[in-house]
């Protein structure tokens, strides 16, 4: 479909937040389907580090993709490689057969940060074409197509917590479920209330470390030793440190749902010691030194780690956390807060 003249008239703006997580990887359905009889879920928090996504006029028969931290890419409708490094853009504008469009993204997050901006890119651009059609938007509707072009075009299997939290913002737990006709999710809300949400804003921090991640690498040693039958079990406490974990933090029990935080950290670093670099295993440690909690966020190997814990405890691992990202270059504290918005058209 040729969207030049529509555009011309109106470009679209859509914007999503990023998120951090604990439970990652159990959102995959090689995970969730064999683990289904121990409710397997996903905490995460939606940032307002938000990714834009513009749609606006361009050449007939052309897609054009434009991204900060990426080489600007133009093709023609039915030559766009899904493999390219903006190929996951590319496959979104293909499902709406799209041309005379150009895609261009705007984040206000660290490329390649480990906070699922690719993922919530795939949201933004799938709602901004639903809003260009007058189409109604479903936060759960959006979520999936996201997810499903992801994981056609991706080439390893992926989950959808990324999609969630562009889509739905707040705190959540999503629960893993498989309904009549295929996979489910059930959002159980941490936080009902903005004043809620704004004091737990006290009680965590975000740090980007300094170098980009690629979780591709991480997240295929988790799926191979799981499909080997080698790490089953530890997935199976993943699941219930998970599941205690979003309790805790309901309850607002910090200290010991950092206790729980850092248990699962330390399950990943037995099972692949690469998913913290160098500065994040000084910051992890830190951490635990300042009775906090700490996780990777995503699948690791770089990008940005979070941090939970009482006021006092968080305030004191700020300081602590400036004192060694400031010996690296690109890293630091990210000024951020919880969204409680997903999917909003500007």
């Amino acid at each position: 479909m040729n969207f030049e003249k529509k555009l011309k008239e109106k470009p679209i703006q859509v914007s999503v937040p990023c998120r951090v997580d604990l439970g990652g990887t159990l959102d995959i359905s090689t995970f969730y389907l064999p683990l289904m009889s121990l409710s397997p879920s996903t905490f995460n928090i939606a940032l307002d580090l938000r990714t834009r996504v513009t749609l606006s006029s361009w050449q007939k028969g052309v897609v054009k993709v434009s991204s900060k931290g990426f080489e600007t890419a133009v093709f023609k409708k039915d030559e766009a490689p899904f493999h390219h490094p903006m190929g996951l853009m590319f496959a979104v504008a293909k499902y709406f057969d799209a041309n005379g469009v150009h895609i261009h993204i705007e984040s206000t997050s660290p490329p390649r940060s480990a906070l699922g901006g690719s993922s919530a890119a795939a949201v933004a651009i799938v709602s901004a074409f639903y809003h260009l059609m007058d189409k109604k938007i479903d936060p759960s509707q959006m979520a999936w197509i996201a997810h499903y072009i992801e994981a056609g075009v991706a080439g390893v299997p992926c989950g959808m917590q990324d999609q969630l939290a562009a889509a739905f913002g707040g705190v959540n737990q999503w629960i893993w479920k498989m309904g009549r006709t295929g996979p489910l999710f059930r959002q159980k809300k941490i936080f009902e209330y903005d004043v809620d949400i704004e004091t737990f804003n006290s009680h965590i921090l975000v740090a980007y470390c300094g170098i980009p991640h690629v979780s591709r690498d991480i997240n295929k040693q988790w799926v191979d030793s799981f499909l080997q039958g080698e790490t089953r079990q530890v997935f199976e406490k993943i699941v219930d440190l998970t599941k205690e974990f979003s309790l805790r933090v309901k309850v607002r029990n910090y200290r010991q749902a950092a206790d729980l935080m850092n248990q699962e950290t330390k399950l990943r670093l037995e099972m692949t010691p690469d998913v913290l670099d160098n500065t994040g295993k000084i910051l992890f440690e830190s951490a635990i030194d300042c009775n906090c909690g700490t996780r990777f966020t995503g699948a690791g190997g770089g990008g940005c780690l979070w941090a939970l814990g009482e006021i006092e405890a968080i305030d004191l691992l700020k300081r602590k956390w400036q004192n060694i990202l400031a010996k690296v270059e690109g890293a630091g504290i990210l000024e951020t807060k919880i969204d409680n918005k997903g999917i909003i058209i500007h």
